[in-house]
């Protein structure tokens, strides 16, 4: 069945904004499949509210917009561009939720549009709760017991009937938001109400909880003309009862016999074809480990999470023949890109063992609960492939970059007998370091299974590495001797150099010696997708210990080697993947050979037709050296990947790899406060004042010198990380405390805090020419990360005056540091003076953003310029790139919902994990979009609760009368209500939830209540008031506003009276 050829021009839904649940995978798969499509001689108009990603990008579609993803605007836009087909499946929950209720208004009948990929009867099948039982009875697939319900009455009648504990599961919703496991009517209840509202239907699934049952999923393919493969099965190391996002995976399943897997295999080709899927699709079990029972958890009718693994495990493109299925193509015609030779009908086969590690957020915030259950934490993962499941353990655990390189990193050494068998019970990210505790004090497998209900298989696997620790233990106290053959075992099941040398007290020098003496080096492996049957064309390699290389030395082009960002985290999400990508492609326009090392499955960077070379390793110095050992690169690039890459610096220079671009002393001195205040000087440029100090007695010295407020954060950091505003001696102490968990050899810089508007500049420097492509303001005053504020391109209230002064200091600053590339300046602008705050010498997480809206392609400029090019053999004028005729804003999104007990109110530390992009021709409609595509429900009507601290008293007053004239319900608590009722503005007095009740929490429970704008001089600890306050508004999704700025321009946005239908959608291809 070759293409269908009616189908020319295809609208194709993005995902929107980074949140938890929802990550780059989908970015990824799109990108995938545009790239696909376009192969086809289709015409891709693109629609995606994220500017960060690379699939929002001028080269991946023929037209790009980045608008709120809401039905409105996709309407608009078939209207607009008048697309024959529209292809949902690659959105994630979305995209899917766009296109089912397009479907049932009739709109896509009426206008001719086709949905491609799937149909809308094969999602209800799978998404509506009801019909996916039904459609499983009638092919006998068992499900777990269940039933529908709509009300929290019914649900409890339903509960009592099944017996506790239940899992919920609300319909139409992305990473089991709203959802739980009751092990009472209480809970049940909680639950219930929650979960009901947020559901797009009102419905919730009540069903009999299976936890504890083994959990497994398969990826399957099936075409057109009905032909089913299976890309992949995976198991879950948890049992069921945590989400398969913060779950360990393992590719391919480890503990199955054949007789299961064939039956799940056949099972699940069965459950496709029934559905009459077209493409890609997941399909998760639940198995009882005592015997042949299993049930159905849930279908998704589209690409995954787990697809983006299954895809990068083996190698098999499953968007790219997804997209290529939609067409109409049969899987026997597709060709796999991989190997150039086999068919897409052809079953991949692994000969080795992929595991995927959560990366979750508690590092960041302190104060969440760490324990794991349905709804997904994790904010992104890692991907390790070796020989054996020890190894691909061991590479997994020391990229997720949070401190820990093997199973001895949590010290649980202080838990009695007693306290660690009930520690056991507790299923959080540390788990399988307490199992090694055990094993080490002797607990039975069957003991630790039996708490844990993880599969004894595993136990005895971390119990091999458990026993390998006791090894080389006994040679450094003295017992036995590193022999070669212990130290070859060590390394292949991958303890890394550092740990070696930690456990035997033999320095790292001399383990290198030893191994490298005696030819214990690293061999690379090819990800060929067929248990090499056949040859693979595409290099994309794993290393392992004890095995021939097949990584060949390539020679004639010069080489670069890009490091990767590493997994998504706050604070370093994909803009710096998108920067990576892009700097691949113009190193190959320019005839180098690029190799990127990267670890992170769900972006692009790691897609097997990025780079000449992809070696899926962790980011440390030892992985890398192996790899340089390997390639001899000519340079390296460090200023795309984040953090992550930056702290390689120092390893690759004694690697003897040049650093393309900016030199390391020059980095260092701007993040070294001695040696950069030095550069301020001479270039006479002001910085608020500051110390550095390194312990709380010193900081609370230099805070009084320089007179509270302070901003207190530790040096070399990501995303604010530890960062805090304190105005006073106690918080000094409790902020100090909090850094020092973070593990801080660095020492701790306290500067004055300045209130002012923050002003960020990207900038290109060639050394002598620096090209700024624009000058980006902040709607919230400074004190709020730049990561989480709103931020308006062209600035919009600066003075003449201040523009040339910001020019002016970035010209000196680029050129005092020797900049070749890449820097990013963040100033506060406070009347006519502009002050520094902090330079970054590297790429921002505002160039994917300012590439787009400016049309200035920042990344490949960065690169040519480090390979020797100037601006102005490049056609570009040093100075101001001048503003063109759209407004840009980009508004954070947070995912706050999912993390309990984490304060929503916003300071110096990130907290976003995504964020959209609003364009418009003035500031207002902009402002509009952004806030519309970040998900802020911009209602007329109901109630308002205000709460604000004494220094925001004077500027709610304005903002109070403009809602009030607009005919809003004003609430307050009493210091803010006395000041607005005093100032002839009719607000409701409420009691704070400490004075009794009815209180805050009553009146935002009763649903009067659309908007809450809550400040406080502290927040963090959820035992206070005003956290309690936020918290409820994330609960009842209500929108809150945390800053002052923030609430003046929803204000004036609601006032405007404007809608999304004013407003006109620019193709950015155009701009």
């Amino acid at each position: 069945m070759p293409k269908n050829p009616e189908i020319k021009k295809v609208l194709v839904l993005g995902s929107g904004p980074i949140v938890i649940g929802q990550a780059a995978e989908f970015d990824y798969a799109g990108t995938q499949a545009c790239r696909s499509l376009k192969e086809e001689g289709i015409e891709v108009v693109l629609l995606n509210s994220n500017p960060a990603t690379i699939m929002t990008d001028k080269d991946i579609a023929d037209r790009v917009y980045i608008e709120p993803l809401t039905v409105e605007v996709v309407e608009q836009l078939i209207l607009k561009e008048k697309p024959d087909s529209i292809l949902p499946t690659l959105g994630g929950q979305a995209g899917l939720n766009l296109a089912m209720e397009l479907e049932d208004a009739g709109f896509l009948e009426k206008h001719n549009v086709r949905l491609i990929g799937t149909t809308a009867l094969t999602i209800k099948k799978a998404e509506d709760r009801e019909m996916f039982k039904e459609t499983m009875e009638k092919i006998g697939e068992p499900v777990a017991p269940s039933d529908i319900v709509e009300d929290v009455k019914h649900g409890l009648e339903v509960a009592a009937q099944i017996g506790y504990p239940v899992v919920l599961r609300p319909a139409y919703t992305l990473g089991g938001s709203g959802g739980g496991i009751a092990q009472n009517p209480e809970q049940c209840a909680e639950i219930l109400e929650n979960g009901l509202r947020l559901s797009r239907v009102g419905q919730v699934l009540v069903e009999r909880c299976i936890a504890g049952w083994k959990e497994i999923e398969y990826e399957v393919m099936r075409d057109g003309a009905g032909n089913v493969i299976t890309v992949c099965n995976m198991e879950n190391l948890d049992p069921v009862g945590v989400h398969t996002g913060d779950s360990i995976v393992v590719a391919p399943s480890q503990t199955l016999g054949d007789k299961e897997y064939q039956m799940l295999r056949t099972s699940a080709l069965n459950i496709i074809s029934e559905l009459g899927i077209t493409g890609g699709c997941n399909v998760q079990y639940a198995l009882n480990p005592d015997s042949f029972e299993y049930c159905v958890i849930e279908v998704n009718p589209r690409v995954s999470r787990s697809s983006a693994l299954a895809s990068k495990a083996t190698g098999y493109p499953i968007a790219k023949v997804a997209a290529k299925i939609a067409l109409g193509y049969t899987l026997d015609e597709i060709k796999n890109a991989v190997t150039k030779k086999t068919y897409a009908s052809f079953e991949p086969m692994l000969d080795y063992c992929v595991v995927k590690m959560p990366r979750l957020p508690f590092d960041k915030f302190i104060s969440a609960k760490r324990a794991l259950g349905t709804q997904m934490k994790a904010t992104g993962e890692v991907m390790s492939i070796c020989t054996n499941f020890e190894g691909a353990l061991m590479k997994a655990i020391r990229s997720l970059e949070q401190h820990v390189d093997c199973l001895m990193s949590y010290d649980f050494t202080g838990l009695s007998y007693t306290g660690l068998v009930k520690e056991l019970e507790i299923v959080d990210d540390m788990r399988i370091w307490r199992i090694a505790e055990a094993l080490r004090r002797g607990f039975p497998y069957e003991l630790i299974h039996e708490i844990t209900r993880i599969d004894i298989w595993f136990i005895d696997k971390l119990a091999i590495l458990v026993e390998m620790e006791k090894e080389l233990k006994a040679v450094g106290e003295g017992k036995k001797e590193l022999t070669t053959e212990l130290l070859a075992e060590a390394k292949r099941i991958e303890f890394p150099d550092n740990v070696i040398s930690r456990l035997t007290d033999i320095p790292q020098e001399e383990i290198k010696k030893q191994r490298y003496d005696n030819g214990i080096r690293a061999a690379y492996k090819m990800v060929d997708t067929c248990a090499a049957e056949f040859a693979a064309e595409t290099p994309y390699y794993y290393s392992c210990f004890g095995s021939f290389n097949e990584a060949e030395k390539t020679e004639g082009r010069k080489k670069v080697l890009v490091l990767g960002s590493g997994p998504i985290r706050i604070g370093q999400g994909i803009e710096f993947d998108f920067c990576s990508v892009h700097s691949t492609w113009a190193f190959s326009k320019e005839g180098y050979e690029t190799i990127i090392i990267n670890n992170n499955p769900e972006t692009v960077s790691t897609d097997f037709d990025i780079a000449d070379k992809l070696y899926f390793e962790p980011l440390t110095p030892e992985d890398v050296e192996s790899i340089v050992d390997i390639e001899k690169p000519d340079g390296a690039v460090v200023q795309f990947g984040g953090q992550t890459a930056i702290k390689l610096t120092e390893a690759l220079m004694k690697m003897g790899v040049p650093i393309l671009g900016t030199a390391a002393e020059d980095v260092d001195a701007a993040e070294d406060r001695e040696r950069f205040d030095e550069i301020l000087e001479q270039c006479h440029i002001p910085r608020p004042a500051g110390h550095t100090v390194f312990t709380a007695e010193e900081a609370k010295k230099a805070a009084n010198d320089l007179g509270y407020p302070v901003l207190v954060r530790p040096s070399y950091v990501l995303g604010g990380q530890g960062m805090q505003i304190a105005i006073c001696d106690e918080d000094i102490d409790e902020f100090i405390g909090i850094i020092n968990q973070i593990a801080q050899e660095h020492p701790i810089l306290v500067d004055k805090y300045i209130m002012g508007k923050e002003i960020e500049v990207d900038a290109i420097c060639d050394g002598t020419d620096i090209l700024i492509p624009g000058i980006m303001q902040h709607i919230e005053r400074t004190g709020i990360h730049s990561g989480d504020s709103i931020s308006v391109y062209p600035a919009q209230d600066i003075t003449q005056h201040n523009v040339d002064t910001i020019v002016e200091y970035t010209e000196k600053l680029a050129k005092a540091l020797h900049v070749k590339g890449m820097i990013n300046i963040q100033f506060i602008v406070d009347g006519d003076d502009v002050y520094i705050i902090e330079v970054n010498p590297r790429s921002s997480r505002t160039v994917p953003y300012i590439s787009k809206v400016t049309g200035i392609p920042m990344v490949d400029l960065a690169t040519k310029i480090m390979l020797g090019e100037t601006l102005k053999s490049l056609g570009y004028e040093s100075g101001l790139y001048p503003s063109g005729d759209y407004v840009a804003v980009k508004v954070p999104v947070f995912s706050f919902e999912k993390l309990q007990d984490v304060d929503t109110m916003l300071g110096p530390e990130m907290k976003s994990t995504g964020e959209c992009l609003g364009i418009g021709r003035t500031f207002e409609d902009a402002l509009l979009k952004g806030l519309i595509a970040a998900g802020y429900d911009l209602k007329k009507e109901g109630g308002v609760l205000i709460s604000v601290r004494d220094s925001d008293k004077q500027e709610i007053i304005p903002i109070a009368d403009r809602l009030s004239r607009m005919g809003f319900e004003l609430y307050g608590t009493s210091g803010t209500a006395n000041v607005l009722n005093h100032n002839m503005i009719a607000t409701n007095l409420v009691r704070k939830i400490s004075e009794g009740e009815p209180n805050t929490i009553t009146l935002l429970e009763s649903g009067k209540i659309h908007y809450m704008i809550s400040t406080s001089e502290k927040g963090r600890m959820p035992a206070r008031d005003s956290v309690k306050m936020r918290r409820k508004s994330v609960e009842r999704s209500i929108c809150c506003l945390t800053a002052i700025d923030t609430a003046s321009a929803l204000s004036k946005i609601l006032e405007s009276g404007r809608s999304i239908d004013d407003v006109e959608l620019v193709d950015i291809t155009k701009i």
